[in-house]
Parts: C-alpha cells; sequence; structure tokens
C-alpha cells in the first residue's frame, strides 16, 4: 500500500512537517478508496466502487479559527479511522484543517480572521498580502475543484465546523446562510438536530463567510455549526459532542443516513440585526461574560459608538457573537428573534 501518512497522522504532518505535502498526492487504500492530499490540511476521500451513485460531495472543515479546537479533534479522528480502514465511506468527502498556524499559537487567527475572507474577500482591497487570505483563496479552490470532480447531479453538502467565544443559552447552534431564492432543507435540519443542533439562525443577507460561499457560489447544503465553547487541545469534554461525531461519521459511512425531526422541536431564529464596529470607540452595554442568545427589552442598549447607538427593536431580541475587538468594518453583533419556517422544502 502506498500510504505516506503513518499511523494517519496527517493534521499532525500538516503542523509540523508541511513539506511533505508541498506537492500534490495521490494514493489508494487497500479497501479501494482512493486519497487525494493537494496541500497541508488539505485532503479527500473517494470510496470508489464501494459507493453508491450518485455520491454525496460532502466537506468537512475546521480549524478556519484555529483556537476552535473540539471540530479539529472531530476531524482529526475521522482522517485517521479512513486512513488506517477502520471507517469505510460510502461517499465521497473532503477534509479542510484551515488555518493551521493559528493552531500552533493557539489563537483565533493570526493576522485576520479568516472566516470574514471568501467569496473573494481575500482579494479585495490590498489582495493576498497574507497568510490568511492565501489560505482563504486556497481553500475556496478546494472545494471547487473536489465538487468539480463529480457529477453536478450529486448532492453538495459543506458543514463548517466551530466553537464559539463565549458560553451560549444555546450550547449547539448553527447559522443557515442566505439562500436567495433556494429553500431551507427539512433533511439539512433534521441531520443538524442529529448532531445535538437544535436552535437555528436563519441570516438574510449575503456575507463572506466560508458556508456562505458554498451555499452561494456552489448550491451547496452549508452551515456554519457551532458546537459548545472553546477549549485549548486536550481540554474538551469529547462527551459533549458524541452526537455530532456519530452523526458526522454515518453521513460519509452510510449510504442514505436520513435522520428526521419535527420543526416544533427546534428553536428558529432570524437574524435582525448585523452591527458591524465603525469606530475605535465601539462598546457593547453588557457584560463580558454575557452568554449568547440572551435576550434584551425592546429599547435596551446593545452597543454604541461615535455618532450611533444600537438597541433592540424588538421584546426577546437577543444577542449572538459579540466581540467589540473586532477591526473596523467587521462585525461586532448579530442580534436574533425568533421565527418559523412554514414551508422547508424535503
Amino acid at each position: 500500500m502506498n500510504q505516506p501518512v503513518e499511523n494517519g497522522e496527517f493534521l499532525k504532518f500538516s503542523r509540523q512537517q508541511p513539506e511533505r505535502f508541498s506537492s500534490p498526492s495521490q494514493f489508494s487504500l487497500s479497501n479501494g478508496t482512493q486519497v487525494t492530499i493537494t496541500a497541508p490540511g488539505i485532503i479527500s476521500f473517494d470510496p470508489g466502487q464501494q459507493a453508491a451513485q450518485p455520491t454525496k460531495q460532502i466537506v468537512y472543515s475546521c480549524g478556519v479559527h484555529g483556537n476552535e479546537t473540539a471540530p479539529i479533534e472531530i476531524c482529526d479522528d475521522l482522517v485517521k479511522d479512513i486512513l488506517t480502514e477502520s471507517l469505510q465511506l460510502r461517499h465521497r468527502v473532503l477534509f479542510l484543517f484551515g488555518n493551521l498556524p493559528a493552531m500552533d499559537i493557539g489563537e483565533r487567527f493570526v493576522e485576520e480572521n479568516m472566516n470574514r475572507l471568501f467569496s473573494g474577500a481575500h482579494s479585495e482591497g490590498e489582495g493576498c498580502n497574507n497568510a490568511e487570505r492565501k489560505r482563504a483563496r486556497q481553500l475556496e479552490q478546494a472545494i471547487c475543484d473536489f465538487y468539480a470532480g463529480a457529477s453536478d447531479s450529486a448532492p453538495r453538502f459543506h458543514y463548517d465546523l466551530h466553537t464559539a467565544i463565549r458560553a451560549s443559552k444555546n450550547e449547539k447552534f448553527a447559522v443557515y446562510p442566505y439562500l436567495h431564492d433556494r429553500r431551507h432543507s427539512r433533511g439539512q435540519l433534521a441531520f443538524l438536530a442529529a448532531c445535538g443542533v437544535k436552535t437555528i439562525l436563519l441570516s438574510e443577507s449575503a456575507t463572506t463567510t466560508f458556508s456562505y460561499y458554498s451555499s452561494h457560489q456552489h448550491q451547496a447544503h452549508a452551515f456554519t455549526v457551532e458546537l459548545g465553547k472553546v477549549r485549548p487541545f486536550g481540554e474538551n469534554d469529547m462527551s459533549r459532542f458524541e452526537d455530532a461525531r456519530q452523526a458526522l461519521t454515518r453521513l460519509i459511512s452510510e449510504d442514505d443516513y436520513a435522520p428526521t425531526v419535527a420543526l416544533d422541536e427546534l428553536d428558529i431564529y432570524r437574524v435582525n440585526q448585523v452591527i458591524n464596529k465603525h469606530h475605535e470607540d465601539f462598546k457593547l452595554h453588557f457584560e463580558d461574560d454575557t452568554p449568547n442568545f440572551t435576550d434584551f427589552e425592546k429599547g435596551e442598549v446593545f452597543a454604541s459608538e461615535s455618532g450611533r447607538t444600537y438597541q433592540a427593536e424588538y421584546a426577546g431580541e437577543a444577542i449572538v457573537f459579540p466581540n467589540a475587538n473586532v477591526a473596523l468594518g467587521q462585525r461586532a453583533l448579530l442580534t436574533v428573534v425568533p421565527t418559523t419556517l412554514d414551508n422547508p422544502d424535503v
């Protein structure tokens, strides 16, 4: 067997010996799985004759923020299991370990928040002038190449796995990117529920996040999935991620994994306000340890900066992703309000 990744340690070598993967390589496992490595942290698998046709095209990305370690550990284990042949695939899958240098220093990013650099944002302004911008462009290309490697009739999926900076009243939640004229998928809501994710945020505008890129550019079922809270490597209570691990494993290893869910089991919100930071004096009007999904009364002030005050427009309007330390022009806060999905697709 031509197997250049000893003991399945692809992520370890990507971080410690990236020169191993400086040139693309392909090889086959003894069970027929075809392996393609295009760069450090970018590896795809094709089950070949083991798969039904048309096979699903599945992307699992993690580590777009380098300190969000639990999803990285889950994906690392899955890659090891595939490479050591303890897990047999039924569908094509691409694993993307996003920001390797940020993982090494245990930080969200090195120079720039990578999850604001997709859909071409990496090349705007001063262009691809840092490692995060170059990596975002490389990750986009990896997804383009992966989806191009199969029939257009094969359904496409992308789960961008994260953990949140702060605690949350709803520990696990997902952002459903703006779909333009497409309908939300009941089947995808059921899959997220199987992952333990029963809180859904419906975005209502275009963004530069990784999941929106795949959703809009490739018509994939794509989500930003928040699985818990940021912890250092080795300090995660992985029992809290077991539902997600099981669902992510079953999706790639079973012919037709199709969980179900009743919509009334889900907490569904729509994004009401996207509050960006425009001045250095931007500040949040609540404590730093206030959890995601804390709700406010109508008229209560969320944040302020020179010339502007941001306040709740509805009773029960809740905060998500507050961060006053972002760069100027970037999102410092989302607010959400409860909503319903009356007629999702199958």
